[in-house]
């Protein structure tokens, strides 16, 4: 495990409904509402959530609470984030984790401070030049990020130890759960849009994936194509 989020630099620590106060009372949030991974109530107590978002929200960026990015996306709530996080790492520490769904970085920032390598593929071009700015500006080096649909995964990087995830559709398509190695683990929110369930699959290391459901979750639909 990669360990604690090193503390971001000045520039983008915060100051009032920015500061680490503020994460220090989403972290408090984040353990009373049930996440008990240490590891994963550290990472997202250091990192700047606010640094993700545009700034004239960021008087909200500690709310437990989804937000809006543009583009029709939205940065998950921070409860959902440390919740698939903590459901990836509970029966190890995986050392390849590929995310569908880069957004905003947040969860790609939030994975690359606990796991050895991240892979993160987006399909929308403006969000993952934004997204690759911002993992530049905190120093994130075992993070990797792709412009593609992210219906296809990353193929040519597979197998991955580990997949989260960040849009629903109403199945795990094929394509990724090919690129899942036999004793790895998938969390992902799945669904129609008035019904959705995050579940977690996990490999025997002989071919079977058990399901398991996770509650009830809302996230922007799975769409195919990039833009």
């Amino acid at each position: 495990m990669n360990g604690v989020y090193p503390l971001p630099p000045a520039q983008l620590r915060g100051a009032g409904l920015t500061s680490q106060r503020a994460r220090d009372q989403l972290a408090a949030v984040l353990r009373e509402s049930g996440i008990a991974d240490p590891h994963v109530i550290d990472v997202m107590r250091n990192l700047p959530r606010h640094h993700f978002i545009d700034q004239a929200l960021h008087a909200r960026a500690y709310e437990n609470t989804a937000l809006p990015i543009g583009h029709g996306q939205t940065i998950s709530q921070p409860w959902v984030v440390a919740r698939m996080t903590e459901a990836l790492l509970e029966f190890g520490m995986p050392q390849r984790v590929l995310e569908i769904g880069t957004g905003s970085g947040y969860q790609a920032a939030v994975l690359a401070a606990l796991v050895p390598e991240v892979f993160t593929v987006e399909r929308i071009e403006e969000l993952l030049r934004q997204a690759r700015r911002r993992f530049r500006q905190l120093g994130l080096v075992n993070l990797r990020s792709r412009h593609d649909d992210g219906k296809l995964g990353w193929p040519d990087q597979a197998p991955f130890d580990g997949i989260i995830m960040t849009a629903a559709g109403d199945t795990v398509p094929s394509r990724i759960l090919d690129q899942l190695s036999p004793a790895g683990v998938l969390v992902a929110p799945v669904g129609s849009p008035s019904r959705q369930t995050l579940i977690r699959m996990r490999g025997d290391g002989h071919g079977d994936f058990a399901l398991e459901e996770l509650g009830a979750v809302s996230f922007v639909p799975l769409l195919g194509g990039i833009g």
